[in-house]
């Protein structure tokens, strides 16, 4: 097999006749199964009392987001040139300086957009497919049901991650329901077990950093955690469409972990860390610098800016009252914090409240996921609007892009979690 990552702009794809999901079996022909039964945009009902941007109509934000996606798309998303190789597939680079890259956790942001953006663009099923089948093309050494988690991958060992597999779970849960297809549950089903075996605490019932971690290892272990893979909408969804009560106590156990780190930890802020070491005993802390990543390892930083639209989407999906108050927490010091200018809002604080040194920039990365949390404060319309006004057509780069185009979105009522009822 051979890959060329260069890429290119044309984005007009034709697909025709049946396209193979790997190791799902087939799935019909894409012109029998395109139609959309939540075409986008699709006005979700939230939880009672969720705020929505007022400065423009619901028709224009509708506009916002599928404008959003046009640039997103032609930024980021690339045929892959591929041989031996049954199916177009395509693939989320990783930004414009390396282009040529691409990590598991873009994959599943791009699954989730594709399918929740069908109906406003005719191609986004053949990218949904091209997308998964490039995943399945990169399986992890740890896992084969789950992604390596970069590819080109390290010529040692190409692990997973654990957002990447659960984001890839979710939209093919999604693309159930949008396109009617059982094999998209049968595939997500199959993702969720290798998530289940391969990256969740048997004893701390909390994700690990990936399926490279030994539960009970020397350097890293299953108490070790980031809280930014804490997304208890998704393991809602999990729960229905396995009916495994694992999930139901994932879901409980991240949101009990994410309060014990509100109070214990950043009792002013609410903000939650990167890392987080979880002991046995229940006692909680922020990991100490360079645990993984680097020195600002158990600060609120550039994993845990997303942590509030995680939660966020999780009280207004699944009317969740737990992961409300802890989404709700963050986004009421932060409006305090900046004195209501979303421009103030830099990238990057210690869980102090003390914004980090040398990281001014107002990056949208850290905007939008407060602009969904916000939807929660009943007192918090004009921040919001000026939160949404902040990132509604502002471009960075792959990571802040596609996390910001996720959260408009939630943030204009189109997103929404699948039913995982299929059979």
């Amino acid at each position: 097999m051979t890959v060329d990552f260069k890429g290119n702009f044309a984005l007009a794809m034709i697909v025709t006749g049946a396209v193979m999901v790997a190791g799902c079996g087939l799935i019909t022909s894409v012109q029998a199964a395109e139609k959309a039964t939540r075409p986008f945009p699709w006005h979700q009902t939230y939880a009672a009392g969720a705020l929505f941007p007022s400065r423009w109509t619901a028709q224009e934000r509708d506009a916002d987001v599928a404008e959003f996606y046009q640039q997103w798309k032609a930024d980021y998303v690339r045929k892959v040139e591929v041989t031996n190789v049954e199916g177009v597939q395509y693939r989320v680079t990783f930004g414009h300086d390396e282009a040529g890259r691409t990590v598991s956790e873009g994959q599943g942001y791009g699954m989730i957009i594709t399918a929740l953006m069908a109906g406003a663009d005719p191609d986004a099923k053949p990218l949904f497919d091209g997308m998964w089948r490039f995943a399945r093309q990169w399986p992890s050494d740890g896992d084969p049901r789950l992604m390596g988690w970069q590819i080109p991958p390290d010529p040692k060992r190409n692990d997973n991650a654990f957002d990447g597999d659960v984001d890839i779970a979710f939209a093919l849960l999604l693309a159930a329901d949008q396109w009617q297809q059982p094999a998209y549950l049968q595939a997500a089903r199959e993702v969720i077990a290798g998530i289940a075996e391969s990256t969740i605490g048997p004893d701390s019932l909390l994700p690990l950093l990936g399926d490279w971690v030994e539960p009970n290892g020397e350097e890293y272990d299953q108490w070790g955690t980031r809280p930014s893979d804490f997304m208890p909408g998704h393991f809602a969804a999990f729960g229905r469409a396995t009916r495994d009560p694992l999930w139901t106590q994932v879901r409980n156990r991240v949101l009990d972990v994410s309060s014990a780190l509100q109070q214990e930890v950043s009792p002013r802020t609410g903000l939650l860390p990167d890392f987080a070491i979880v002991e046995p005993d229940g006692t909680v802390h922020a990991a100490p610098p360079k645990y993984l990543e680097g020195y600002y390892d158990g600060a609120y930083y550039f994993n845990a800016a997303r942590v509030p639209w995680r939660m966020a989407s999780d009280a207004l999906l699944e009317n969740d009252t737990k992961a409300a108050t802890i989404a709700r927490r963050m986004a009421t010091w932060m409006r305090i914090r900046v004195k209501g200018d979303p421009g103030k809002i830099q990238s990057g604080y210690l869980l102090s409240g003390l914004p980090l040194p040398y990281e001014t920039e107002n990056s949208t990365l850290f905007v939008a996921p407060m602009a969904v949390a916000s939807m929660l404060l009943p007192d918090g319309q004009e921040w919001l609007n000026d939160l949404y006004a902040n990132i509604r057509d502002r471009h960075m780069d792959y990571y802040e892009d596609s996390v910001t185009l996720l959260c408009l979105l939630v943030l204009t009522g189109n997103f929404w979690s699948p039913s995982g009822a299929l059979e």
